[in-house]
């Protein structure tokens, strides 16, 4: 838990352009994993949609309960 309180302690001190960047520079390294391992370029459309709206389910009950 450690890790966690001082995670949540760093992140509070970020501003909003900061948390833009971290995700801007995630989605170019999903980018650049995509580039240089073809296979995962291989599967259907609907396998990134399922992806998309697993990972999406959390954060926006998360988001719509507050």
């Amino acid at each position: 838990m450690a890790c966690f309180e001082w995670l949540n302690k760093k992140i509070k001190k970020m501003e909003w352009y900061d948390i833009s960047l971290t995700k801007l520079s995630t989605a170019a390294f999903i980018l650049m994993v995509a580039k240089l391992w073809n296979p995962i370029l291989s599967l259907e459309w609907y396998w990134y949609a399922i992806i998309f709206v697993l990972a999406a389910i959390r954060p926006m009950l998360r988001v719509l309960r507050k």
